[in-house]
């Protein structure tokens, strides 16, 4: 699936997705539970947590 194509289904802009999948941008909980529904995915798969990162702020 596109970047365009995920962003409209989530009713977020391209650049939303973009900068979720570049890691600069952490999205609400109710925009992570949007893609991962799109993507037939949990959100636990598409944000792992990693105990070595500490606590994204």
């Amino acid at each position: 699936m596109s970047q365009q194509a995920l962003a409209e289904a989530a009713g977020v802009s391209r650049q939303t997705i973009a900068n979720i999948e570049r890691g600069s941008y952490a999205p609400s909980v109710y925009l992570a539970l949007r893609i991962a529904r799109t993507l037939a995915l949990t959100v636990e798969t598409l944000f792992p947590i990693n105990a070595d990162e500490g606590d994204p702020q």
